[in-house]
């Protein structure tokens, strides 16, 4: 797989593919006109546009008719992840010698958008197995790169990102999770919280103390399920983002292979932050499918919605809030586009970028989703309609990868 290329990959599936994606395509006058001004594919050269079509057709025909299905019975859809492994998406920014995709942070923006068209949760998800890949290939040696990357771009194996702690979130330097050196191994002990696919994934990439306090005694391992001394929480019950397993990961008396350490000791919370401004770009882009889909949600109700003799869309209040959302829309989409930039050129203003990004963008696209669940009236909060979903699984993004009031520090 890795020797035919992302590109070709994706264009094997035709280049007439997402022609009818309603999403960005609607041939009716009336509609055509928002459409148009929010339109994710300005800006974007061929190529990108090419397996941009490819994403959101597997948005709408694998996984929005299954969206509602895998919140309200909380499944984990891995056969449904794998099909979009085999389109490149696994391992997106990993370098194709191991499997991967070698596809740029604006191209792997662009595909995260549109995706998350069809489910905001899944998408999160296989953001976040794609952080895991990319710091495995990115700060693994050789051995480690063929050992696990293959098998994470080709999602045969999935992955969970361990840094939170129960007392530590935002300020992660203080994590406690301690990894004793004896031997040829290290004993991990302690515990991680939040951790998403915990339980139902196969590799962890864990964040843990092998040095004194703060940062710089921090160092990352990678440990594999079946390592005893692995355990896990229960599954907790959330709001939002049901399709993706969230459990504890715990550590007790774990015997990790020093061979399992990424880069040297005390270079794990380095390692950890620069995961970090990926996910804080990925994140953003997950929030840009959600808000894209409810501007066309919004939309496409006040045109059949009647009140007082008429459709809302003539409503001049409406029209005028409606014009809003896709204005912030389109603002967000290209904040994140120039932090993802930044980011792939490293830039010395990508840090700063990626963190604005994920502040503005996160709060904004919640804003217009939940703007879009008004619009909507009383359906709007029924589970029938697909933006009450949007709204749940949108909110948790201004919490993770550092909270919002956070980053505002």
């Amino acid at each position: 797989m890795a020797a035919l290329g992302p590109l070709g990959r994706i264009a094997r599936f035709g280049s007439s593919i997402c022609r009818n994606h309603r999403l960005i395509y609607n041939r009716s006058p009336q509609r055509r006109g928002i459409a148009s001004c929010i339109d994710p594919s300005h800006g974007l050269t061929d190529e990108q546009k090419e397996f941009q079509k490819v994403a959101f057709d597997f948005a709408t025909n694998e996984m929005a008719p299954h969206m509602a299905e895998w919140d309200q019975k909380e499944m984990f859809p891995v056969e449904t992840m794998r099909k979009a492994a085999e389109l490149g998406f696994g391992g997106i920014y990993v370098q194709p010698d191991v499997g991967g995709s070698g596809l740029s942070r604006l191209d792997t923006s662009v595909i995260f958008e549109a995706l998350s068209t069809g489910c905001v949760s899944t998408t999160a998800y296989i953001s976040i197995h794609n952080m895991c890949a990319w710091m495995i290939d990115t700060f693994g040696n050789a051995e480690q790169r063929e050992k696990f990357c293959p098998i994470l771009c080709s999602m045969e194996k999935f992955a969970s990102y361990c840094l939170t702690e129960p007392g530590s979130g935002s300020d992660a330097a203080s994590l406690l999770t301690t990894a004793q050196l004896k031997g040829d191994h290290y004993i991990l002990n302690g515990s991680k919280a939040f951790i998403s696919g915990g339980g139902d994934t196969d590799i962890y990439v864990v964040m843990c103390r092998t040095g004194g306090k703060g940062p710089k005694g921090i160092s990352c391992l990678v440990v594999e399920k079946e390592t005893p001394g692995l355990s896990f929480g229960k599954k907790e019950k959330k709001v939002g983002w049901n399709s993706q397993p969230t459990r504890a990961v715990i550590f007790e008396d774990c015997a990790v292979p020093v061979a399992n350490r990424l880069g040297a000791e005390g270079q794990g919370f380095g390692i950890a932050m620069r995961g970090l401004n990926g996910g804080r770009i990925n994140i953003a882009s997950c929030s840009l499918g959600a808000a894209h889909a409810c501007v066309q949600l919004a939309r496409d109700h006040l045109l059949v919605r009647k009140q007082f003799g008429e459709t809302l869309s003539n409503n001049q209040f409406l029209q005028f809030k409606l014009a809003e959302m896709a204005t912030r829309l389109v603002a967000s989409r290209l904040l994140v586009r120039e932090a993802a930039t930044a980011l792939q050129e490293n830039r010395s203003d990508a840090v700063s970028l990626c963190s604005m990004a994920k502040l503005f963008v996160t709060d904004e696209c919640f804003d217009i989703c939940n703007q879009a669940l008004q619009m909507h009236g009383g359906y709007g909060y029924l589970k029938d309609y697909a933006v009450q979903q949007f709204v749940r699984d949108i909110r948790v993004h201004q919490i993770l990868e550092v909270q919002n009031a956070a980053d505002e520090c």
